[in-house]
């Protein structure tokens, strides 16, 4: 036997974080098999990565041409 419950009433707190959530990507990514978003997952790190050690190089230029007296 199932048993039936009364619907749960929308918590205000979650209503007004999903205005913010972009349920297609969501969707999109549940298609992939896992091991394909380990994959992703591993791409964005190396990304993410990347970008910081770019701006790392950055800004130790920056320091190196301030102490030189250029900037």
């Amino acid at each position: 036997m199932v048993r039936e419950y009364p619907p749960l009433e929308p918590d205000p707190v979650i209503e007004a974080y999903k205005k913010d959530v972009d349920r297609t990507l969501i969707r999109e990514n549940l298609k992939l098999t896992p091991s394909q978003r380990v994959e992703r997952l591993i791409e964005l790190q190396r990304f993410a990565e990347g970008l910081k050690k770019a701006g790392d190089e950055l800004r130790e230029r920056k320091r190196q041409r301030k102490q030189q007296g250029h900037g």
